[in-house]
């Protein structure tokens, strides 16, 4: 499998994902491309299609651990490039010298490692994400909206937000309405995503 998910740019850097597990693979994209907007991620379920497509044409590759333990003579050569997707966070199982993240973890807690990969670099130098804010709706958030989107990246729900707000529990889900409207963001990962780049919400606040 081979898919782009934006429009052909020769300036465009591209990220490629390389899983055996199609679900994943979709699942890993969607992020990944909600993190670093205007990327080209480009999605491969096996190692040979994968060197086909000019590795060196990439900018960096996340690719599951038993791909990169099966062709580590290719991968240890480019190890400031290549991003090792954990089935485990044990420090033990780590490759040496690699940076990994690991997959089999909650949402929240996936997208709070791949903002910090973006926010705190790497030893290949920070992954080029962009700020969601300008390309976002000219419709600027309210204090109150920008107070309750935060709460809801930190994984708050409707009820908890009304009592740490101290307002009404229908004023909260009007709130989160006009946001999503604004926005044009629906699910949580993506205005989790929207709030940390945007510094409404510390990023250490996420998946705690």
């Amino acid at each position: 499998m081979n898919n782009d998910t934006a429009t052909p740019s020769r300036q465009m850097p591209k990220i490629a994902v390389v899983m055996g597990n199609t679900l994943a693979v979709i699942g890993l994209k969607q992020l990944l491309t909600a993190v670093m907007r205007g990327l080209k991620i480009q999605t491969f379920n096996n190692f040979d299609d994968f060197k086909k497509e000019n590795p060196d044409g990439f900018f960096h590759f996340f690719v599951d651990f038993s791909i990169v333990l099966e062709n580590m003579a290719f991968f240890y050569h480019q190890k400031k490039k290549t991003i090792v997707l954990m089935p485990s966070d044990d420090a033990d199982k780590q490759l040496t010298g690699f940076h990994s993240v690991c997959v089999n973890v909650s949402e929240d807690k996936l997208v709070k490692s791949l903002l910090m990969l973006g926010q705190q670099g790497h030893p290949h130098g920070q992954l080029p994400v962009k700020n969601v804010e300008a390309e976002g709706n000219s419709s600027r958030l309210s204090d109150r909206e920008t107070e309750v989107l935060a709460l809801v990246a930190q994984g708050y729900i409707n009820k908890e937000i009304a009592d740490r707000l101290n307002i009404a529990l229908s004023t909260v889900i009007s709130h989160r309405k006009n946001i999503t409207d604004k926005l044009g963001i629906k699910s949580v990962s993506a205005l989790t995503i929207y709030a940390v780049m945007n510094g409404y919400v510390d990023i250490n606040l996420i998946g705690s």
